[in-house]
């Protein structure tokens, strides 16, 4: 086993003592490629990293011998092509094994790894190539991804390298062919070309609702901060199938898809779907009888529209979910078909886990469960105190400048006056909101600027859609605040209704009634909109504050005409 190299200490006898007393050892000269994937190979050569399959009925098997191999051949190759330490490489790969290749590949090299979604367009990939300086592109043999790629091409000033992987493409490296004319062996580098764990070893664009995306930076003690993620939540198992559904674009691709997951000597099933249709994800489940799942609640939604029932998911022993708070009464639908509970976990592209369900307690439905010992953790108000018991307040991690945590972001790449506000001050403000009980579980209430400030009243989101989603008309929703002149916002709900439903004034009605008596009678939506789909990040997360700010510019362009 080589999770004992980092943890002094694996198993604990309660959540108290988990806290006390979990703590990592991170080498100075930790790599990922090298200590895990490489000792993994030497330690037990047949022992499966990686099971691929797709929707097109492909399937291949990995073992860490393999993936030490393959990295080998393409870092040799990689370097070929004048990559070095510290160079940017955009991968847009969506989940083909390939990646994971690359990816161990170029951090034995020591470039940094930039991971990308093939949704994508022109104007992103010219935004992303140029603001990061990224000199190499390798994507999936996707047309679309391709297109958008070559008509970036003459607007981006760094990159010299284009690489294809699967098949080949006229213009492109086709990655699969040229790296079988390189040796399978490459010497960890020494001196200035060997890496330390100070080094940025990925860079991720976060999904934000507005702006243009910030880029995140982690060093090499990344992985070894998802050690958590993996064993302590999502609960893998040595030698058993775990699946997280990611694309590699999605920073949930490296909480799930590769580090924390092969640290613990799971084999990851990277099941690349064109698109999600839960009936063959369920399949896929069913298939290969995977032990542990992840994936995020809108998708747990949609495969209850399914005969779940049908499906033999009786391999899976651990359920998990993040990236939204996941509403009571799905997780009660989910426990009648499967028997078991779906663990909440809360976190960030900027972090690891910060609020999980672990297995000492019983979850609480509803809440994000209790502080992970990877952070100091805390509640602040707007002036920087910690709030009391039940009161709200910004997610805060502590004393960052001087012990900086494994897991956490080391800083917004290319951007040190940022780097300087969120991460040089006495805490960092993930500026998500929540409350936490008698009994030290946290509930989360949403972003800082989600929160609905109606008549005095303060009204997260989450409690709001957690009341509509219990209707039966109601496959998803998104609560936002709208203006209102006498309010300053009332609550709106913008709602995704099952197929068998038809919207009508007489809907709202129900649905509005249906809260009042759900939840505070003062917190139901006073507008309510049908629609065929809610807007959403790449990474999945509900873009309320699109519907927010799409509001407010009506509400000015009104007051203009009027």
């Amino acid at each position: 086993m080589l999770l004992d190299r980092f943890l002094p200490r694996i198993d604990f006898d309660s959540y108290e003592d988990f806290m006390q007393n979990y703590k990592i050892n991170i080498p100075d000269d930790f790599n990922f490629g090298f200590d895990i994937v490489d000792e993994w190979s030497k330690l037990e050569p047949e022992k499966k990293a990686l099971v691929w399959c797709d929707d097109h009925g492909n399937e291949k098997v990995f073992t860490f011998t393999d993936i030490s191999r393959l990295s080998n051949k393409a870092a040799n190759y990689f370097q070929s092509l004048g990559i070095k330490k510290g160079d940017m490489v955009m991968l847009i790969l969506r989940r083909r094994w390939e990646y994971w290749v690359c990816a161990v590949a170029l951090t034995k090299i020591g470039a940094i790894i930039n991971p990308n979604t093939l949704q994508l367009t022109k104007k992103d990939i010219v935004y992303r190539a140029n603001s990061s300086f990224a000199g190499t592109v390798i994507c999936v043999n996707d047309k679309y991804v391709l297109d958008q790629v070559n008509a970036a091409m003459p607007e981006i000033s760094t990159i010299k390298n284009k690489i294809v992987v699967g098949e080949s493409a006229e213009g492109w490296l086709f990655f699969n062919e040229e790296i079988e004319r390189f040796s399978d062996v490459f010497t960890r580098p020494t001196g200035e070309n060997a890496t330390t764990v100070n080094d940025i070893m990925i860079m991720m664009f976060t999904s934000g609702t507005s702006g243009m995306a910030k880029m995140v930076q982690h060093n090499f003690a990344y992985p070894l901060g998802h050690i958590v993620t993996a064993k302590y939540w999502h609960r893998v198992r040595e030698n058993k199938l775990h699946l997280s559904v990611s694309d590699s674009g999605w920073a949930k691709f490296s909480w799930g898809k590769i580090y924390g997951q092969w640290i613990c000597g799971a084999v990851i099933l990277g099941y690349d779907m064109e698109k999600f249709v839960p009936k063959n994800l369920l399949s896929v489940m069913e298939k290969y009888k995977i032990t542990t799942f992840c994936a995020p609640p809108t998708m747990y939604r949609f495969m209850l529209l399914e005969d779940v029932g049908s499906f033999d998911l009786s391999s899976v022993k651990h359920w998990t979910t993040a990236g939204e708070p996941l509403n009571p009464e799905v997780n009660a639908k989910w426990f009648r078909f499967t028997g078991h509970n779906i663990y909440q976990g809360f976190g960030q592209s900027e972090g690891t886990l910060i609020f999980a369900d672990f297995k000492w307690d019983d979850i609480k439905v509803g809440s994000t469960g209790k502080i992970s010992p990877q952070y100091n953790t805390k509640l602040l108000d707007s002036d920087g105190n910690e709030v009391e018991q039940g009161q709200e307040g910004s997610i805060c991690i502590m004393d960052v400048k001087n012990n900086p945590p494994a897991g956490l972001f080391t800083g917004y790449y290319m951007h040190p006056e940022m780097t300087e506000k969120y991460l040089r001050g006495k805490y960092y403000d993930t500026c998500d909101m929540a409350w936490c009980d008698s009994e030290g579980y946290y509930w989360f209430i949403g972003r800082n600027d989600d929160v609905i400030k109606c008549s005095g009243y303060r009204i997260g989101p989450f409690e709001v859609e957690s009341a509509l989603l219990e209707h039966d008309a109601v496959v998803e929703c998104a609560v936002t605040g709208a203006p209102d002149p006498v309010r300053g916002q009332i609550v709106k709900a913008t709602i995704v209704i099952k197929k068998e439903y038809t919207p009508s004034e007489e809907l709202k009605k129900e649905l509005q009634e249906h809260v009042k008596k759900t939840t505070a009678p003062y917190k139901y939506p006073r507008i309510i909109e049908f629609v065929d789909e809610l807007p959403k990040t790449f990474s999945g997360k509900i873009k309320r504050a699109l519907i927010r700010h799409r509001d407010e510019k009506a509400v000015r362009t009104r007051d203009e005409e009027d």
